[in-house]
């Protein structure tokens, strides 16, 4: 496939090259639970510049490079002189004479197209403000591993508007789900992704709601979604989160609204009885942890697609 050189953001892809992305971490993922040996990525280093902390990302992406016959490099600001002052695009110039891929989480998606712009090897956006991508095709993965589809399902997401809402909304367009998204009034998805995800829909048949009632985003939902109410930089704002968003919580009086056999999915880390409740984070409808597995497999497909041979 004459996938883009880069995993910036799913605007990017076309449906057919995000279903490449889902379906090759399923293949992936069936092959290491086999004992499959693949390592099309002997020899290859994925640089990893970290600007805010992670488990998730850190750990699939180590992982999954080690799995792959590669090796993987953590670079904290402390490690690189990014955060000393070096540009990015002079960091992006000499990183790519020596590793082979970066994968980058940051609080700038700007910060990540202007890698992409001057490096020579593959940029790979393992978290911004804008966009978490590499989050949403696990999200995808798990969704077709339990429903055995994409097209045509509901995903309803609760709660603040962000990165993860925004991959959601323009991923789930382009696959042909609808996404319905309840946000408090303030905190809803950028205006311009909206618009994109609508454009998408209209493509698919999909469609895309945008309300401040959660009772009508989860109505008749076959996918549950919620994520942490303040994100990391957001640590001041929490105690004031947590009473705008209160009303979002996905709790039993919520869900009963969504279908009966609905998944309900956290991206983690979670915070029981803030935006999610023990009862259904820890219930037979949660897939969370398997959603957490996901990582791993869909991570190594991105991996594979951009750095492996061509």
């Amino acid at each position: 496939m004459g996938l883009s050189k880069d995993f910036l953001t799913l605007a990017d892809f076309t449906s057919e090259e995000i279903k490449h992305f889902i379906f090759l971490g399923l293949e992936l993922k069936e092959k290491q639970k086999k004992g499959i040996i693949y390592q099309p990525l002997k020899g290859k280093t994925l640089g990893m510049i970290f600007e805010k902390s992670s488990t998730r990302t850190r750990v699939s992406f180590e992982v999954g490079m080690i799995q792959l016959g590669g090796h993987a490099l953590f670079l904290s600001q402390r490690d690189i002189q990014i955060g000393r002052g070096e540009t990015i695009a002079d960091t992006a110039r000499v990183l790519s004479r020596y590793v082979d891929g970066i994968m980058m989480r940051t609080d700038d998606q700007q910060k990540l197209v202007e890698m992409a712009r001057y490096s020579t090897i593959p940029i790979i956006n393992g978290l911004s403000d804008l966009y978490h991508p590499t989050q949403a095709i696990a999200d995808f993965m798990t969704v077709y591993e339990y429903k055995g589809k994409l097209q045509g399902l509901k995903l309803a997401y609760l709660g603040d508007g962000n990165n993860v809402a925004h991959s959601l909304l323009i991923g789930g367009a382009k696959l042909g789900m609808s996404i319905a998204i309840a946000s408090p009034s303030g905190y809803e998805p950028k205006k311009e992704i909206v618009e994109l995800a609508e454009e998408e829909a209209m493509k698919t048949g999909s469609k895309i709601l945008i309300t401040n009632d959660p009772k009508e985003a989860i109505e008749d939902a076959d996918v549950v979604y919620t994520d942490v109410w303040a994100s990391m930089g957001q640590e001041e704002e929490k105690e004031l989160r947590k009473k705008i968003f209160a009303p979002y919580q996905v709790n039993q009086a919520l869900v009963i609204r969504a279908k009966e056999d609905y998944i309900f999915m956290h991206c983690l880390p979670a915070y029981r009885e803030l935006e999610v409740t023990e009862e259904i984070l820890e219930g037979k409808h949660s897939v969370v942890f398997d959603e957490a597995e996901n990582r791993l497999h869909a991570h190594k497909a991105i991996l594979v697609a951009l750095m492996g041979n061509k």
